[in-house]
């Protein structure tokens, strides 16, 4: 691996221009491939559109006093080119008990991303023209574009800048890992649009793959640069220390890369559209992360060889820095410190025993916005459960008489506590049709207990609807936690085995990550679920966790786990294979890989960060979570608890069975083919691999 690796990077180097100009040719090809396609759709389907326009009267009056204003807006939204039908309140029966609320249906002909200005216009225009009442429109057809990118992204950005210019202390060698790092995250941008189209792909899943693509682009280079001053500090030429930081830190790429690919790649077997296409694309984008640091990287070293050292020279490789202090800090009291910082991410990861699942709608938009308007008159002129009825649906095939099974049906689930309402039913040939409003609001853990009640009392219906759809989505992902758990934990044990031919490190490695995810968990459900400093981060409204965020943080915070883990502990066992003791080859690992690991941390949280501003409540979700989860993996399981353990285990840390080292295939990550001080190609073709 490292001696392919060290082959590939100094052909970049020598070939730079080539490198470069292949580079920007799959950029421009990719982004003419997505200027054919057009912006992707927020919508996640591809149902017709449907508002709900709401009336609200005055105190002491009626909707029916101002009975005519509300049938000429019908009338006038009926007209539209795009409309399918319009049902007013009093055709349709939709007027509150006490006569304060009412509501009118508009069916559209086309999705909310395909509705036109024109549409969208006339109904507010019909809106505005409405006197007397107050009128709020529901549903997605006024409701505003999310706001993904913006000035918090910019600021995270420009953090991450900062951070790579104070650990290189060169321009251009923390300007390079930006460029890189967005010149790949364009070119897997543009080929996640330009897919889009075909996949029916939205425009959550490429800011995923943007948000992971721009942290570990940025991490992956700074891993080769750094390696690269080393090399060219310890006296070598450039075009030999380019090759030297691809065989050595690239190698740690790879195998870093490959963590995260497999984790996400384990979000397909879920058998959860969205989450497969979240894990797909997330993944592509960190290919083209692992084969820009490998090849673009040493080329453009080959274009700024010298301009990338710090005032002209090399970095010193053996400088006692803060890192090996702290190592030998952590050495000195090992069990104490891991004691500590077990309990502290304990005691951070017991709010997620408490993790609910649900997809929030209106209600955790700002009252600013008329959808979450409307869905509070709703709420108050109905019922909180009115905004998520229960559709009811029963075969009546072969029965001797549909109706009076039917009306049977209707009476149990009608006496069924937390029911409110049940409308007549809706008989056909084969099956019958009623919904059924609880008594809670459809995020409300009550409602679930509700739906998995009708159902266990009444095991020949099928309850359908969107709120009992979230409930089932919510229970799937709940029963698929622990097997995706098993699947991703299974097989990144496996791959830190070949790479560290280790028992105990790679097991360590793994309880490591669980208590970084739960505690990261433990917080996300502090925060949103809960509201403890919900204003610090512009949440408008606490609620339930959205039921793919868990598993698809778990995914992406495995893998970026295991980037600090094959990092910083690849180079201790670098130090150990050359013959230092257990105990040093940790100090080691830290003097060489502790301000660069620290760096990379620290860029990550930056860029994650950024995210959390979104407007979309998922894309805020999991740019919280993985911000906290990279904070608690880096500074407190990596940078403490490993150190402690290894500290602890001593030489039994790198034991491994005879029988198992011979089975298992061997790859070289820490560079032992690169000891010599000069690397003739000969000598590389006899490498071990």
């Amino acid at each position: 691996m490292a001696a392919f690796l060290y082959r590939l990077g100094r052909l970049a180097f020598r070939r730079r221009w080539y490198v470069v100009v292949a580079w920007l040719a799959v950029l421009g090809a990719a982004g003419l491939a997505s200027s054919t396609v057009g912006e992707l759709s927020d919508d996640t389907t591809a149902l017709p559109a449907i508002a709900r326009v709401v009336f609200v009267a005055p105190a002491g009056e009626t909707v029916t006093d101002h009975r005519a204003a509300v049938d000429a807006l019908v009338a006038d939204v009926s007209r539209g080119a795009q409309v399918a039908t319009a049902v007013g309140p009093f055709q349709a029966h939709a007027v509150s008990r006490d006569g304060s609320t009412a509501y009118a249906t508009v069916t559209y002909t086309a999705t909310p991303s395909d509705l036109t200005d024109e549409t969208k216009n006339r109904l507010r225009d019909a809106v505005a023209r409405v006197r007397g009442l107050t009128v709020e429109v529901g549903g997605p057809v006024l409701a505003g574009k999310p706001r993904v990118g913006g000035v918090s992204e910019v600021v995270g950005v420009v953090l991450a800048a900062l951070v790579l210019l104070v650990t290189f202390g060169s321009v251009v060698a923390a300007g390079l890992p930006l460029l890189t790092a967005v010149l790949g995250v364009g070119v897997s941008t543009c080929a996640i649009i330009a897919l889009g189209g075909v996949f029916g792909l939205s425009s959550a899943v490429t800011t995923l793959a943007t948000m992971l693509g721009l942290a570990v682009g940025i991490d992956y280079a700074l891993f080769v640069v750094s390696r690269y001053r080393e090399e060219r500090a310890a006296g070598h030429a450039p075009e030999e220390a380019a090759g030297r930081a691809v065989g050595t830190a690239g190698s740690a790429v790879v195998f870093a890369g490959l963590t995260v690919i497999v984790a996400l790649g384990g979000l397909t077997v879920l058998g959860i559209p969205t989450a497969a296409q979240m894990g797909v694309t997330a993944a592509g984008a960190i290919v083209v992360a692992v084969l820009v640091a490998l090849t673009l990287v040493p080329a453009i070293l080959g274009l700024c060889p010298n301009a990338v050292l710090a005032r002209g020279r090399g970095e010193p490789a053996t400088k006692d820095r803060a890192g090996a202090r702290w190592a030998r800090f952590v050495l000195r009291r090992p069990v104490l410190v891991l004691l500590a910082s077990v309990a502290a991410l304990v005691v951070l990861a017991v709010p997620a025993t408490r993790l609910q699942l649900g997809m929030p709608g209106d209600e955790s938009k700002s009252t600013a916005t008329t959808e979450r308007r409307a869905y509070d008159a709703l709420a108050k002129g109905f019922g909180p459960g009115f905004n998520g009825p229960l559709v009811v649906m029963v075969g009546v095939r072969g029965a001797r008489d549909p109706q009076a099974a039917v009306r049977d049906l209707r009476a149990k689930i009608a006496d069924t506590p937390g029911v409110v309402f049940v409308s007549p039913a809706q008989v056909g040939r084969d099956t019958a049709l009623f919904t059924a409003i609880p008594a809670t609001a459809p995020t409300d853990e009550r409602t679930m207990d509700l739906v998995e009640r009708i159902r266990d009392e009444q095991p020949g219906i099928r309850i359908a609807g969107l709120t009992a759809v979230n409930i089932d989505l919510a229970e799937k992902v709940r029963h698929a936690l622990v097997p995706y758990f098993a699947l991703v934990l299974g097989l990144a044990f496996l791959l830190l085995l070949v790479v560290f031919r280790s028992l105990l490190v790679p097991l360590k490695a793994v309880f490591g990550f669980l208590l970084s995810v739960l505690a990261a968990l433990g917080l996300v459900v502090a925060v949103f679920q809960w509201g403890w400093g919900a204003d610090a981060i512009g949440l408008l409204q606490t609620g339930p966790i959205i039921s793919l965020m868990p598993i698809v943080l778990v995914g992406m915070i495995f893998g970026l786990a295991m980037d600090y883990e094959v990092f910083l502990v690849s180079r201790m066992r670098e130090a150990h294979t050359r013959g230092e003791p257990a105990r040093a080859a940790v100090v080691t690992g830290f003097r060489h890989s502790a301000r660069v690991v620290v760096a990379a941390a620290l860029i990550m949280i930056a860029v994650f960060c950024g995210f959390v501003g979104a407007d979309l409540a998922m894309i805020k979700m999991i740019g919280f979570g993985l911000a906290t989860a990279v904070l608690l993996d880096a500074f407190v399981v990596r940078m403490t608890i490993v150190p402690a353990v290894l500290a602890i285990l001593g030489e039994r840390a790198w034991a491994l069975p005879r029988w198992l080292d011979r089975l298992l295939p061997r790859v070289d990550v820490e560079g032992g083919a690169l000891r010599a001080d000069t690397m003739e190609p000969e000598h590389l073709g006899r490498s071990r691999v």
